[in-house]
């Protein structure tokens, strides 16, 4: 049995060199590469690159419980699955609705109904079958509330997989984050190791600061143990901002999940 794949998000390391050099320096490293919203790139140059893509933004706008926010959602899917295709990238990125400015949801929720829930699950077996269709992975992911994302439907890691669960479809997973899931909910290994039947990719950074492995209070080093213990054989990726160097960060990020590799 092979063992984890590492991948890093070109958004948030290298900050100060234009995207296509972020790419091109996380992939010579070995690394698949992470990218959004997709909408702002060249995505020619990024197709023309060496690099191996892991996971993009899978909707632009939209949400998965009002009916303009539900079209909205599917049109983009499609669109984004388009795009996915050019890149050969397998995993398309979804959240509890459309995020705007800083982060902050464009339609907040204070109060999600049962009606909500099973809008939102009908919402996500439509999105899987387009993601069938087309060869690809919509990944659901989870926010937290606290800090980044508040007014968000759906965002803790019990929702994402409580509808993931329900919709049941292959071609829908979780994006387990679990820089958001230590804020909101914490007990990360037996999160995982609950999850593991539905992980399509996990993403990590240290808390507090969203920085990489080693910056924060989680033993990412225990987490990587148990994920090769529980035989998870995914993809990790660091969503985080470098604390400094970003070499050095990505280095902390690879050696904490040395023992799952």
């Amino acid at each position: 049995m092979t063992g984890i794949r590492l991948a890093a998000c070109a958004e948030m390391l290298y900050v100060d060199l234009p995207l296509l050099d972020r790419v091109k320096r996380i992939s010579d490293r070995g690394l698949l590469v992470e990218i959004w919203d997709w909408s702002t790139k060249d995505i020619d140059a990024l197709a023309g690159s060496s690099a191996e893509f892991s996971s993009m933004t899978g909707y632009l706008t939209g949400n998965l419980t009002e009916p303009d926010g539900i079209a909205e959602l599917l049109a983009t899917a499609q669109r984004s699955l388009e795009v996915a295709e050019r890149l050969n990238c397998p995993r398309l990125n979804l959240h509890g609705t459309g995020l705007g400015e800083g982060g902050l949801p464009v339609r907040p929720v204070q109060v999600v109904t049962p009606a909500m829930w099973l809008t939102a699950a009908a919402t996500l077996r439509k999105v899987a079958e387009l993601g069938a269709a087309a060869g690809r992975t919509f990944v659901l992911e989870n926010l937290n509330l606290a800090v980044d994302h508040p007014g968000t439907p759906f965002a803790a890691a019990a929702d994402t997989l409580a509808l993931v669960r329900a919709v049941d479809h292959p071609n829908l997973r979780l994006n387990l984050d679990l820089y958001h899931a230590q804020i909101g909910e914490g007990n990360l290994i037996d999160l995982v190791t609950e999850a593991l039947p539905y992980i399509g990719e996990i993403q990590v950074a240290d808390v507090p600061g969203r920085c990489e492995p080693g910056t924060g209070e989680i033993n990412y080093a225990g987490v990587a143990a148990a994920l090769k213990r529980i035989g998870y054989t995914g993809v990790v990726g660091l969503e985080a901002w470098a604390a400094g160097d970003p070499d050095t960060a990505l280095d902390a990020f690879e050696s904490a999940f040395a023992p799952a590799r």
